[in-house]
């Protein structure tokens, strides 16, 4: 896969996607897309490619040992305990 490529600007501000991008990143018609403007341009990703960074993100700042999902949990529920 090319890292660079060209694409026009056409009606209503549409933007054909190169097919080669397309297929290389399992993207197709319908497909929603996640758009991120940074001051360098605009980084476009597929829903999952940009799940997968955050989830990348995360584990360099939480220990593996960790469990965000029941850290949550117990703030919840004391959280409720004290209403």
């Amino acid at each position: 896969m090319r890292d660079t490529y060209r694409a026009k600007i056409g009606d209503e501000g549409r933007v054909v996607l190169p097919l080669d991008w397309r297929k290389a990143n399992h993207a197709a018609s319908g497909d929603e897309l996640v758009i991120r403007v940074r001051e360098d341009g605009l980084l476009i990703s597929t829903v999952q490619q940009a799940i997968n960074r955050f989830q990348n993100l995360v584990a360099q700042h939480v220990s593996p040992e960790v469990d965000l999902v029941d850290e949550l949990l117990r703030e919840r529920r004391a959280e409720a305990e004290d209403e």
